[in-house]
């Protein structure tokens, strides 16, 4: 066991925050932290670490272990660049290697009498060097850099120097480097782009410790998690399996505890009609029987009203009129800024009805294609056109749509002055804000609270194409699934940008992938679209639906927005699917074999130098000595490499 929890709890200004928390985290355990915004995740994390102190209970580390925390804002500064920001957390085996290399050295002029006094020294230091992972830590710096999104041109940056996401996502790599017994990270992916959480998903699955995580990441916690703590009400229930488990085990818990609560709220009301009658017959008896009752009644322990969950509110989604089948078109779109190209030449159609997801990394141009949309960047080239009676509704991430000076209520009201108070107060309560929430500030919200006024305001309005940007952004898991129910309700047109990759696979029926300045276009969501990419990794000559695919007249550059013959594609699915299934089986299968017989050869070499390193004979060779360390050195970083890669394809199968 790593991690005791017993009994805890953590008041505010007499608000209980924390109550009687109480689990475990053994040595392995992926553990997931969720709850709604406020539940007190953040505060649960900082109690463990020791920032706050619990009002009762405790947190214990099991003796020996070690804790690594990466708050939300990492805390990293100073002159160091981030190279040697993350070359710290190795001081001790870059003062090891400096020993070997000074004893090496020694070695060459040393005389009889002192030269196995060295050898023993050189010995003990190789040993220790790599027993601490020595022969693979600078390939593993660098492989967690640019996991984490750092180009080796960015290596060499001061850290002073970087945005406060860059300097979280350094104090996460010194943080996995320094590879406690227990990570704790609070929303870890919140300044990484898609691959680097892909990344990290890898890495945490791979790590030899135990990893606690608060996240709104849903597919992150998906992949990593085996165990979930949820907060509610202050109280924590611990669930076994990922998130998805965690969702199902969820709903049958609350159906049962809407049951039971129904069923004692009818139980009450009962026996409070059962001693009104007795009390109306007005005799001696029937009172006494009444007062009995009563005492009864008294005793019993009334359950508290289950927490509202997204499943419980509705929020209908209708445009007031219908599009035309063809909702944009954009033909040989140009943007660039400066000598940076974003994308070039592209052409594509977006049809009535579909959901399109628009995905890349950061900086590729997602949310300048967007702006482009909606007149508020010009093209350098190319054009677009809306359709018949398209009206588009813009999301944008900084929501300018708002004005900080009004309520909640005033800015619904004002925007839509023909609805009443009460189906004002209904959409707000769609979106969480109830009772006097409705009359907060604009201004005083937080950035969740704000995006759910901006998609509230936006769904009221008459637009028949939703073009969002980031519209999970600050979102808590409730309000997202709010959303998500929606958006699938949703008869019009949607195309929104997000690295929400749970999100996009429930709400999107296509994707775009801005890469390398194009968009190379998947029909369907986004477990496809990692199916396919998969396919690319494995076999450098994809088929299927993906790539860089033309349009209706054969650009090279567009995208092909025609659907398959459906009854065509029901009658051959299966067959294509079972094919299709043998065929990437059989690629995992090679692509590990491969990799094993690579890891055998090399493992069968270093055995041998190991050999020939313990000879008599070598003990005074101080030359061949170091040539077959140096041999050894390099065998063991390949190796590494290799086991890195063997673990991927692994994890993939």
């Amino acid at each position: 066991m790593v991690l005791s929890c017993q009994n805890m709890g953590k008041m505010f200004s007499e608000k209980s925050i924390l109550k009687g928390i109480t689990f475990y985290v053994e040595d392995y355990d992926k553990v997931a932290v969720v709850g709604v915004n406020g539940a007190g995740k953040t505060t649960l994390l900082k109690v463990i670490v020791g920032e706050l102190a619990a009002d009762e209970g405790e947190a214990v580390l099991s003796k020996g272990k070690t804790l690594g925390y990466l708050a939300q804002t990492g805390a990293v500064d100073g002159g160091n660049t981030i190279y040697q920001e993350l070359l710290s957390v190795k001081t001790g085996l870059v003062q090891l290697e400096k020993q070997i290399r000074d004893t090496e050295l020694r070695m060459k002029d040393a005389g009889d009498a002192e030269l196995p006094q060295l050898l023993e020294a050189y010995a003990r230091f190789t040993h220790d060097y790599e027993f601490a992972g020595g022969y693979a830590y600078r390939s593993e710096l660098v492989g967690v850099l640019k996991g984490l999104g750092f180009t080796e041109e960015e290596f060499d940056k001061a850290v002073d120097r970087l945005s406060g996401g860059q300097k979280t996502r350094v104090a996460l790599g010194k943080l996995l480097l320094e590879k406690p017994d227990l990570i704790i990270l609070d929303e870890p992916t919140n300044h990484l782009d898609m691959s680097s959480i892909r990344w990290l998903e890898t890495y945490l699955l791979n790590y030899k410790g135990a990893v606690m995580i608060v996240s709104h990441d849903r597919y992150f916690l998906d992949r990593i998690a085996n165990k979930v703590v949820e907060l509610d009400n202050s109280r924590g229930i611990v669930f076994s399996g990922n998130y998805s488990d965690y969702v199902g085990k969820k709903e049958q818990l609350r159906s049962a505890e809407w049951k039971a609560y129904w069923n004692q709220q009818q139980e009450i009301k009962h026996q409070e009609a059962v001693i009104a009658k007795l009390r109306s017959f007005n005799r001696e008896k029937s009172v006494k029987r009444a007062e009995s009752r009563e005492k009864m009644l008294q005793k019993i322990e009334v359950r508290e009203r289950p927490t509202e969950q997204s499943s419980d509110i509705h929020m209908e989604l209708n445009p007031s009129c219908v599009s035309g089948n063809d909702v944009l078109s954009v033909t040989g779109l140009t943007k660039a800024f400066g000598a940076l190209t974003l994308f070039q030449d592209v052409s594509l159609e977006i049809k009535r009805g579909e959901h399109v997801a628009v995905i890349g990394d950061n900086g590729t141009g997602k949310t300048t294609l967007l702006k482009i949309l909606n007149g508020i960047l010009p093209t350098d080239r190319g054009d677009f056109t809306l359709g018949t009676n398209v009206k588009i509704g813009y999301y944008d991430q900084e929501h300018q749509v708002l004005d900080p000076a009004k309520s909640l209520f005033d800015e619904i009201s004002d925007a839509y002055p023909s609805l009443n108070n009460t189906e004002i107060r209904n959409v707000l309560a769609a979106f969480l804000f109830v009772g006097d929430e409705v009359f907060k500030k604009i201004g005083d919200l937080s950035g969740g609270e704000r995006g759910r006024v901006a998609l509230a305001k936006l769904m009221l309005s008459e637009a028949n194409f939703l073009v969002l940007d980031e519209p999970t952004n600050h979102l808590d898991i409730m309000s997202k699934e709010i959303l998500e129910v929606a958006l699938n309700r949703y008869t019009g047109t949607v195309l929104y940008v997000s690295h929400d990759r749970y999100f996009i696979n429930r709400t999107a029926s296509r994707i775009l992938d801005l890469s390398e300045r194009q968009f190379i276009n998947y029909i369907g969501n986004y477990d496809y679209y990692l199916e396919k990419n998969l396919e690319k990794e494995l076999d450098k000559n994809p088929e299927g639906n993906s790539g860089k695919v033309t349009g209706k007249k054969g650009n090279a550059n567009g995208v092909d927005t025609a659907q398959p013959d459906r009854a065509e594609t029901e009658n051959k699915s299966e067959y294509f699917r079972r094919k299709e299934q043998q065929s990437q089986l059989r690629k995992k299968e090679n692509a590990l074999k491969r990799l094993e017989n690579q890891i055998t050869e090399l493992e069968e070499k270093l055995a041998a130098l190991d050999r020939q390193m313990l000879l008599p004979e070598l003990a005074t060779d101080v030359g061949e000595l170091v040539r077959l360390t140096s041999e050894r050195t390099a065998i063991d970083s390949q190796l590494s490499l290799l086991y890195e890669d063997w673990e991927s394809a692994a994890l993939m199968t």
